[in-house]
């Protein structure tokens, strides 16, 4: 279904085109393949040369950031809305960077999170509530011990932050040993995740897939 991932171009272009369905998004996750929309554009599929990962034994939470959690009393939950997620993520994108979650995979990720798939993989969110509302989540999917997130919101300050400490917690006490971020961001720096090259995260990937391991209770 996708050409190997060292045929990706410099940027991690791999392929074009296709729909956002389960087995694709399946056949994506299993090879190290992410999708990425753009507007006006087919959809992308990326593969790039150096993978983004938060390896959970380096992981710390920013001093300010570490203050402001302790002050902002969030209630984090795990799988209790996830279509109120990831219609705030796709919002929140389309009002950004000009790139969007199209309505097409919305449907896909959420039919991944009621359902599952074949493969094993499904989807997760976790959310942090404020006063009983949803102030920020994140979604992502997950198989054995590999997660790898997807998209995130806030609506409160930190709220976002939130859901990454309490995700990172959860995986390190559900045997996993590190979390795919796809790309770097400077949030994801300052916690401490670094790059690696796409063979050494394939091999990451396969090891991880098959992990007897279950990292959510849904």
């Amino acid at each position: 279904m996708f050409p190997p991932v060292e045929l990706a171009d410099d940027d991690g272009l791999l392929a074009i085109g296709g729909a956002a369905d389960v087995d694709v998004l399946c056949a994506a996750y299993s090879r190290g393949v992410f999708p990425w929309p753009v507007e006006g554009l087919p959809l992308l599929w990326f593969a790039p040369p150096a993978r983004a990962v938060l390896f959970l034994d380096e992981f710390h939470v920013p001093r300010r950031l570490s203050r402001s959690l302790r002050a902002a009393p969030f209630e984090i939950r795990t799988d209790t809305d996830f279509s109120a997620v990831i219609g705030a993520c796709a919002a929140a994108r389309r009002r950004g960077e000009g790139t969007w979650i199209t309505r097409d995979m919305s449907a896909a990720y959420t039919r991944l999170h009621r359902a599952g798939s074949d493969c094993g993989l499904r989807a997760h969110s976790v959310e942090a509530y404020l006063g009983g509302e949803l102030a920020g989540g994140l979604y992502g999917v997950a198989r054995g011990a590999y997660f790898c997130g997807e998209s995130m919101f806030h609506r409160q300050s930190d709220a976002s932050k939130a859901c990454v400490v309490a995700l990172a917690e959860r995986l390190k006490t559900r045997s996993a040993t590190w979390l795919d971020i796809q790309m770097m961001t400077p949030l994801f720096q300052s916690f401490g995740a670094r790059e690696v090259p796409r063979k050494a995260f394939t091999r990451m990937l396969r090891e991880a897939w098959q992990q007897p391991v279950k990292l959510f209770d849904g």
